[in-house]
């Protein structure tokens, strides 16, 4: 089906600071490239807030029926520790002290990378490219900007000329930077001699002697630049301008406006018509920093083996726990918004697992196709997860209020609205269909049904104090009976 066509999508535009009509390059068909991860250490917790928003994203383009090609890089070399070119290449650093081969940690950390997405239900990107697999299309796109005047090899390392391409570009344009204010805030650091202005950033850096991975070029043994693989694999897979470009918010700048640049140097064009950018995660108010110890990884908030939460969370609550929060919006991870974010998945899967037991009426008193369409529209509003979650639990009331005969639904509305939730929870917002989830909401209501005629039993035997107590004591973990002349039914508050 061909959604698309009929929803009109909104995607918060970086490079302009507006929400913009989603219009494809090619029609019915999206082309997205989301910078993956350096795989030297353990996937945190904000790569996977950034990812998942992804996946959503991701997940909902394939809904409306458009053809995705996403592809998200693996950096397995040339990310160095300092934006300024300076410093260790951060894996081949990890390699030096743990004595083995920068491929041997490249490996285990990318099969974490893995693990963790899948344990959280990620969808597998189309392609995920590498950056060693691709340093032949590295030079050649090096060797394009030199020969187009906006790049200068110095010892064996090429660099770009930032102040050249600014006469005829706009370099900052992304991050809404000057280079006359870059220029006055910039301090001398050691290493960038060879420069021939501290903006100017490594297209590839000769490497030296004691430094392990390295690549044959026209300019000597040496690596490429961490911006410069993006820039290759982007438009080798999605051609010189493509649909959306995601990442992180902290690598707006300089990252992303290098990525820029070296296409419009190369290429002559812009190469991406939507930017995106997540936000970051923070922890109990503050940054997440290894040097504070203010951080947790996804295993340890999986498992509960940390001091920083009081219990383990599923990949389903955590999933639950970010789309309450828009993508662009900070997100603060605390023990009570998890626990609150469990009480609420448990409650939407609850309800949900009651549909299939609702006796369907003649007629309708709730407009189901208009309540879908503000899902539609939650969505189609740069990805409003909150708001649509806003709109599930309402699904999740029309239940309870079919179930206690405040309101009915017909044989057909009732299936649209089971459809549309099961596509809106889990095709759209990735959570999974736990057996404990599925099954939760039928022992709930067996062992409910088992109360309510403990308590007929006891009114029965006017023995009014135990029936009033099952009933208070029920309200008090917020299932409220309500005595009809059909019967008690129950809802969960």
């Amino acid at each position: 089906m061909q959604l698309y066509k009929d929803q009109q999508l909104k995607i918060y535009n970086s490079l302009t600071g507006e929400k913009e009509v989603f219009k494809t390059i090619n029609e019915g068909h999206v082309g997205m490239y989301v910078c993956g991860p350096t795989v030297y250490s353990n996937v945190h917790l904000g790569n996977v807030r950034t990812f998942m928003s992804f996946d959503v994203i991701f997940r909902y383009l394939k809904h409306l029926g458009y053809k995705v090609r996403y592809v998200r890089n693996i950096t397995d070399a040339g990310h160095l520790e300092n934006d300024a070119d300076v410093g260790e290449d951060k894996i081949t650093k990890k390699a030096r002290l743990e004595q083995i081969e920068p491929m041997e940690v490249v490996q285990r950390y990318t099969v974490d990378f893995h693990n963790i997405l899948n344990t959280l239900n990620f969808l597998p990107p189309s392609i995920e490219p590498t950056a060693t697999g691709h340093i032949i299309e590295q030079i050649e796109l090096i060797s394009t900007i030199i020969d187009n005047g906006f790049g200068y090899e110095v010892n064996g390392s090429v660099y770009f000329d930032v102040h050249k391409f600014n006469e005829t570009n706009d370099y900052g344009k992304l991050s809404k930077r000057k280079l006359e204010d870059l220029i006055h805030n910039t301090r001398e650091l050691d290493g960038q001699s060879d420069k021939k202005n501290p903006q100017d950033f490594a297209l590839w850096k000769k490497a030296e002697p004691q430094h392990i991975m390295r690549w044959p070029s026209p300019w000597g043994d040496g690596f490429p630049g961490w911006h410069l693989e993006c820039t290759a694999m982007s438009t080798k897979y999605l051609g010189e301008t493509f649909d959306i470009h995601g990442g992180g918010m902290d690598l707006k700048f300089p990252h992303h406006e290098c990525e820029i640049a070296q296409n419009e140097a190369a290429i002559g064009k812009s190469p991406v018509n939507y930017w995106m950018h997540a936000n970051m995660l923070e922890m109990n108010g503050q940054r997440m920093s290894k040097s504070t110890g203010n951080i947790i990884n996804p295993n340890e908030l999986l498992s509960g083996n940390n001091d920083k939460m009081s219990k383990a969370y599923s990949p389903s609550v955590i999933r639950f726990f970010m789309a309450q929060s828009s993508y662009r919006s900070v997100l603060d991870l605390t023990d009570d918004g998890l626990k609150a974010s469990e009480k609420g998945y448990n409650r939407l899967m609850e309800a949900m697992a009651l549909i299939s037991s609702l006796k369907a009426s003649g007629s309708s008193s709730i407009n189901i196709n208009e309540w879908l369409q503000k899902c539609y529209d939650a969505m189609n509003d740069d990805f409003n997860t909150p708001v649509l979650i806003a709109n599930l639990f309402e699904g999740a009331k029309f239940i309870n209020q079919v179930k206690e005969g405040s309101a009915t639904l017909t044989v057909e509305d009732l299936e649209i609205l089971k459809n549309s939730l099961n596509t809106f929870a889990f095709d759209i917002l990735g959570l999974l269909k736990d057996a404990e989830a599925q099954s939760g909401g039928d022992k709930l209501a067996g062992t409910v049904d088992v109360l309510i005629k403990l308590r007929q039993e006891a009114r029965a035997n006017k023995d009014f104090a135990l029936s009033d107590q099952i009933r208070d004591e029920l309200a008090s973990i917020g299932i409220v009976l309500k005595d009809g002349k059909d019967g008690t039914t129950f809802t969960v508050n």
